[in-house]
């Protein structure tokens, strides 16, 4: 079996409803993130993912990612990774898009124009690759837990893609995402998948 990358991300907080860009700054999951976070457990309890046994589990340190992949059943063994980490904003840190916007001017858009006084995008990407050579050479499946723009970027890395088409791969709150193989090639399995919160 070649291995694949499941993705969650966390559980919806209360900056992720609002729009504000949640990087290192530990914001706790909403009631509904943590129910949303147990319907997702739920269904990766049932074929076709039967518990997903063998799998390998990482988990961004942060709260809202741990705290997500507790509530679905994976935190016995889940093991800490701080690539997967989300992106330091820097001065953006805890701003809408319309309030960067004000600041940066009307086309600011992060995946082009980047953070101030935070991370780069190459070295988000620089953290995006280590992950996905870390879970290729492991032989099984990986199930990862964490935030947004780590893990849309993630998805543009094993594509083989620049960093920056993670701008055209949405992904929501407690989604499901499968990053696996066609003809031998790296391609996406699912994408964005919240059929457990319907």
């Amino acid at each position: 079996m070649t291995a694949r990358i499941l993705l969650v991300r966390h559980g919806r907080t209360a900056w992720s409803v609002a729009g504000r860009h949640t990087g290192r700054t530990d914001v706790p999951l909403l009631d509904a993130g943590r129910a949303d976070a147990e319907r997702l457990g739920e269904r990766l309890r049932r074929p076709p993912w039967n518990g997903l046994s063998d799998t390998e589990v990482w988990t961004s340190p942060l709260s809202r990612a741990r705290e997500t992949c507790e509530l679905a059943g994976f935190g016995t063994g889940a093991r800490p990774v701080d690539d997967l980490m989300e992106w330091d904003y820097g001065a953006e840190e805890g701003l809408t898009p319309d309030e960067i916007r004000d600041r940066r001017g009307a086309d600011w858009l992060i995946w082009r124009d980047g953070v101030t006084d935070g991370e780069t995008l190459a070295n988000m990407a620089e953290r995006a690759d280590r992950v996905v050579e870390a879970a290729r050479d492991g032989g099984r499946d990986v199930l990862l837990f964490a935030h947004g723009h780590i893990l849309r970027t993630l998805g543009a890395r094993w594509l083989g893609m620049d960093p920056a088409f993670a701008a055209h791969i949405r992904l929501d709150p407690a989604s499901l995402s499968v990053l696996g193989w066609a003809y031998g090639a790296p391609a996406i399995e699912r994408w964005n998948d919240t059929g457990h919160l319907g």
